[in-house]
């Protein structure tokens, strides 16, 4: 016997939802607009359906799926090149959305994707065969900053990782090494972004952007620069 799971993810409106997986090097495979609209699109091994319901609210949406692959790296910059290609820039914040390629302390290697309907892709690469959780560092800021990483970035819970940066970052009697401070904040900005707070977003992509690196910190965060360029457009 051979098996399959495929999800079935909603949407509001079947057009949008294509345009971006058209962008992204998926094909259409089937559309229908009646008797409900329903739609299939395909990337090689990959295949994700949805169906239309008026009644959803795309911002309130609690869709995941998850799509292995063995070079995370190379699926993640070919979305970024048709996003851009697409939408004139790579959309970092709101409808659609690409988040940064990260290490995560339960054995992947990953990104997130949300597409127009508010449907999240956790795409992701093994880096281990054991998938729990690492301890967590005993540094106070190393340690935030795996907490509020996996609040943001796996249990979707902006919110949650925002009150650990911000409470770590108002500490009276210590403060982050450079790196540390740049790491914490550009993880504040996309939190701030997902839940829709400009000002916050803003006050700490300012804030990042003029922290003092040497030339050997600005190297050990290069990837957080090159997103905090990239939340800022």
């Amino acid at each position: 016997m051979t098996e399959r799971t495929i999800p079935i993810l909603p949407c509001q409106s079947l057009q949008p939802v294509l345009d971006f997986y058209t962008a992204l090097g998926f094909e259409t495979t089937f559309l229908q607009r009646s008797p409900y609209p329903y739609a299939v699109v395909e990337r090689g091994d990959i295949e994700l359906q949805f169906f239309g319901t008026k009644q959803y609210d795309p911002a309130a949406s609690l869709s995941n799926c998850y799509v292995l692959t063995d070079d995370v790296d190379t699926l993640h910059e070919a979305f970024r090149t048709g996003l851009r290609a697409a939408y004139g820039r790579i959309p970092t914040r709101g409808l659609p959305r690409i988040g940064q390629l990260k290490d995560m302390s339960y054995g992947v290697r990953q990104f997130l994707m949300t597409d127009p309907a508010g449907n999240c892709l956790r795409v992701g690469q093994p880096t281990s065969d054991d998938p729990r959780h690492r301890p967590a560092p005993r540094e106070t800021f190393a340690r935030a900053l795996h907490h509020a990483t996996l609040f943001v970035d796996s249990k979707e819970d902006p919110a949650a990782g925002a009150k650990i940066i911000d409470r770590v970052l108002d500490l009276p009697d210590e403060r982050p090494t450079p790196t540390q401070l740049v790491r914490l904040l550009v993880l504040r900005v996309e939190a701030a972004g997902r839940l829709g707070d400009d000002a916050t977003a803003t006050a700490s992509l300012d804030r990042a952007a003029a922290v003092a690196l040497t030339a050997a910190e600005r190297e050990s965060v290069r990837g957080e620069l090159e997103r905090l360029t990239e939340l800022r457009g």
